[in-house]
């Protein structure tokens, strides 16, 4: 996946990671970064390796199938969470996300609402509309982790007004408190 201007979605995450693990350990978490070197291709084996933790969050930045970009593009933006309900912690996984999504609100984002949309989001019903969480079964990380888990989709960077916000500092760093204070706020 690539962002408006062509910059990897890859590093959009590694910051937004990066910087969630900073504000993570400021709330007394222990954090372990999965994939931070690019280098785990197939996702069941990010969960393998996640074995143990308490909640498995997988952040990314959102994109589109090719047919929509030409005619949609710049019209969607926001945050997104998805969650399994083939996950065996399928109630902490819906709550966790809840809570991210919660506080993403309060830090003045608003969450995308295409996903529920049959043709353009692909028919992913929402789990809890208010906090922009969608119900996901297939997701990799949510039906292949033994964990509660969840997948952070934190912008739209194939709109370009979206990637602006995004590669703002300032914009990421309120990001990665929201995203650190719902995982404290869930995991206490």
């Amino acid at each position: 996946m690539i962002s408006a201007s062509g910059i990897p979605e890859f590093e959009f995450n590694l910051k937004l990671a990066l910087q969630t693990r900073e504000e993570l350990q400021k709330q007394g978490l222990a954090v372990r970064m999965i994939g931070e070197k690019g280098n785990y291709i197939f996702l069941n084996h990010r969960t393998r390796a996640a074995a143990g933790a308490d909640l498995f969050v997988s952040i990314h930045h959102d994109s589109m199938r090719e047919q929509v970009l030409a005619t949609k593009r710049d019209q969607l933006a926001g945050f997104s969470l998805f969650v399994s309900r083939n996950n065996p912690q399928a109630g902490k996984s819906l709550a966790c996300a809840s809570a991210i999504g919660a506080e993403l609100r309060a830090a003045g984002f608003t969450p995308s609402r295409y996903h529920a949309d049959p043709v353009i989001g692909e028919n992913r019903p929402f789990a809890d509309q208010l906090n922009g969480v969608h119900f996901y079964d297939n997701l990799g990380v949510g039906k292949t982790a033994k964990m509660p888990s969840l997948l952070v989709e934190a912008g739209v960077i194939v709109n370009r007004k979206e990637e602006a916000r995004m590669l703002d500092p300032e914009v990421r760093a309120r990001t990665a408190r929201a995203i650190a204070q719902g995982v404290a706020t869930c995991l206490r």
